[in-house]
């Protein structure tokens, strides 16, 4: 992609002006260790460069050195990429801006807007905002994964069905652009640069700061598992018809968050439930979950998160694996039937995976998300209730256990007209990917695109096209 790899380094090193730490390029001992640090090990990563800014202006002139010399450039926050993409994902010649360094937080006590880094990790958001007076947001519990990539394309987690995703809590960013300006954008400033960044910002720009509004903690939080270890896969359907029909239910409490998960063993009923005990057993939820559930508790906030996050490492940890996944998003009307279900099901048991490493997630979304209108900002997934996301790890990762995951896919497709799927389980193998990511909105993106990034500076192997 880039033409002289000298004349790159030289203009790098010009603006590290002898700072050490600053950058790493492909001739350097333990470049790939401790520089690169793929996520997903069995897509293979070479950026011509990986450059650790310590402010705006490091990212802005880093990002006109890229121009300049003909590189493309993708940002990189936690580096949780499902596809490597902050590395380039597959493709050499990127240029990788680790935001590592953007760390600042502070609290305006006033209007409980915090200001946030872009590099910062989701752990390290919940103990800032708790020691700040209490407040909480919206996300993951991936306690290693980085704000600036999760909460711009969505940011989806437990307390999202009640409070909405991360992205609708942004007010503000400041965001450096492909001509090398640092800006600020909100809906009263830059406002179309500001609705894409808010679903698809790696197309668009590298945001360094978050503004964004916070609510209290909850005072308690109610959790359980429901395990089921069973001999056979089958044996599960009739359970998961019983959860699905829960989830896909208009009137569900939006302080309930709740996943699906199908393991060799037999599968997991997770729960979050933001509220007393009692305010749990008056919603009813627990009379339409069959069998006995396992109450973990009456937590506080943080001890709610520190729980959520362990139960999420035992499958999507921060450790880099050689992994593959698939996904699809279901609107209400998408839901698989019961005959479909127990097909399914049944066909999972009949298979060799190739792998004793596999699982399959099956998580609800929809209430406070769908409040917002579906053309307000990127993210285009308002109307899904229900998300499946597939893995298989393997060292190394076999033919056989890729073909388990796009068979089952298949078998899942062939009940459902479901089209699309979350950009934040991207997908390398995905055909019209930006359609599949953004859905009714891709269009508009490509008109964003064309104003912003016309020369297609931020890219990667998925990326919006500009307008023609």
């Amino acid at each position: 992609m880039g033409q002289g790899h000298s004349a790159l380094q030289t203009c790098i090193n010009g603006i590290a002006n002898g700072r050490s730490g600053f950058a790493a390029y492909p001739s350097q001992p333990l470049y790939q260790l401790a520089w690169v640090k793929p996520y997903n090990l069995d897509i293979k990563v070479h950026p011509e460069a990986v450059v650790r800014p310590k402010d705006s202006n490091d990212v802005a002139e880093v990002i006109k050195c890229a121009t300049q010399n003909g590189y493309k450039v993708q940002a990189k926050s936690g580096g949780h990429s499902f596809g490597n993409y902050g590395l380039g994902g597959g493709q050499d010649g990127v240029i990788t801006i680790d935001l590592v360094n953007f760390q600042q937080f502070s609290m305006d006590n006033k209007t409980w807007q915090a200001t946030i880094g872009a590099g910062s990790h989701l752990g390290d958001v919940t103990d800032r905002l708790h020691d700040a007076g209490g407040r909480a947001m919206a996300y993951g519990v991936c306690p290693d994964v980085g704000i600036g990539g999760h909460a711009t394309i969505g940011g989806l987690g437990p307390m999202s069905r009640m409070w909405g995703s991360a992205l609708d809590h942004i007010v503000e960013v400041e965001v450096v652009t492909a001509d090398g300006k640092i800006q600020r954008a909100s809906e009263t400033q830059n406002s179309d640069l500001f609705w894409g960044l808010r679903g698809a910002a790696s197309n668009l720009g590298v945001i360094t700061e978050f503004v964004v509004r916070t609510h209290p903690e909850p005072a308690n939080v109610v959790q359980y598992s429901y395990t089921f270890i069973f001999g056979k896969s089958a044996d599960v359907a009739s359970t998961y018809s019983a959860w699905q029909d829960l989830i896909s239910d208009p009137k569900l409490d939006r302080r309930f968050g709740t996943e699906f998960i199908l393991n060799p063993t037999g599968a997991i009923i997770t729960g979050t439930f933001y509220g007393t005990e009692a305010e749990y057993r008056a919603s009813g939820i627990p009379d339409r979950l069959p069998g006995k559930q396992d109450l973990v508790g009456n937590n506080d906030w943080l001890t709610a998160f520190a729980h959520d996050a362990e139960n999420e490492a035992l499958y999507l940890s921060g450790l880099a694996t050689p992994f593959y996944s698939k996904s699809l998003a279901f609107r209400r009307e998408e839901l698989i039937n019961t005959t479909g279900i127990a097909d399914i099901f049944k066909w999972t048991d009949s298979q060799d995976k190739g792998t004793p490493l596999w699982f399959i997630i099956f998580d609800a979304t929809g209430g406070a998300v769908a409040d917002v209108p579906m053309n307000a900002t990127a993210y285009s997934h308002r109307d899904k209730v229900l998300f499946y996301q597939s893995y298989v790890v393997g060292l190394p990762l076999s033919k056989k256990s890729k073909g388990f995951l796009e068979d089952f896919h298949n078998q899942i497709t062939k009940w459902t007209g479901a089209f699309g799927t979350y950009a934040g389980y991207v997908d390398p193998e995905l055909k019209d990917a930006p359609e599949q990511y953004w859905g009714s909105n891709s269009k508009e993106l490509r008109r964003v695109k064309k104003v912003w990034d016309p020369k297609e500076v931020f890219w990667n192997p998925q990326s919006v096209k500009p307008a023609e």
